[in-house]
């Protein structure tokens, strides 16, 4: 059984409240120092809690907003680059696209509440217009704006799981009060991805528990 939404036509008409409370991420933890080979050494990349901030460091330091991946990786040392080299580029198949909004895709829903792929495209619209977007491509992972009190951030965040609701409502938060003129989705090719692959790159970008994006289960 497959769900068909018209995504085009309600995405302009979301708000940050109405993400915040429906973010409940898949379960895949996070790069951390055990997960590295003892033939590596821990630095920058794989540091304490990484790129996320918490507690009072929320909304702050050079991680707080994502606008690509080039730019988001910009602050890691050489050092860094030479270690870990397949964190700096994006895996095989796997490509990020920057559109305005409405972004003119029509989604499926892969199973019920989990995974979508895109189903068509609206002729002439800004996804259309583009001509990077594919029939079949798979949603792995998006922009998302989160709010703690006064404090923002726009993060990539793993998509791989979400359902369409909450896929609109995290395209619907990329809102140009929070800067956003733009929503970021990264998407996976069937046949030319290794889904493997792009999952294990996209564990580096997973919440820990201990931020505001990760609520309680």
């Amino acid at each position: 059984f497959i769900l068909k939404y018209h995504f085009f036509t309600t995405a302009n008409n979301l708000t940050m409240k109405s993400f915040a409370p429906l973010l409940l991420l898949p379960s895949a933890a996070a790069f951390s120092s055990s997960s590295i080979p003892n033939t590596r050494a821990s630095t920058v990349l794989h540091g304490v809690n990484g790129i996320w901030n918490n507690a009072n460091d929320f909304g702050k330091g050079k991680f707080r907003f994502y606008d690509g991946l080039d730019s988001y990786m910009k602050p890691f040392p050489d050092e860094d680059r030479e270690l870990y080299p397949e964190m700096f580029k994006l895996p095989k198949g796997t490509y990020e696209v920057p559109l305005s909004k409405p972004c003119g895709i029509i989604f499926e829903e892969i199973e019920s509440k989990c995974g979508v792929y895109v189903a068509d495209l609206v002729e002439g619209g800004n996804a259309y217009s583009q001509g990077v977007i594919q029939k079949g491509d798979v949603l792995v992972g998006m922009t998302a704006v989160q709010i703690a009190g006064a404090k923002w951030e726009r993060r990539l965040i793993p998509a791989r799981n979400f359902g369409f609701d909450l896929v609109v409502d995290a395209i619907g938060s990329n809102d140009i009060k929070w800067g956003c003129n733009n929503v970021i989705l990264m998407l996976e090719r069937p046949g030319e991805a290794d889904s493997e692959e792009v999952d294990k790159f996209l564990e580096f970008f997973e919440p820990p528990a201990d931020t505001p994006w990760k609520l309680p289960v």
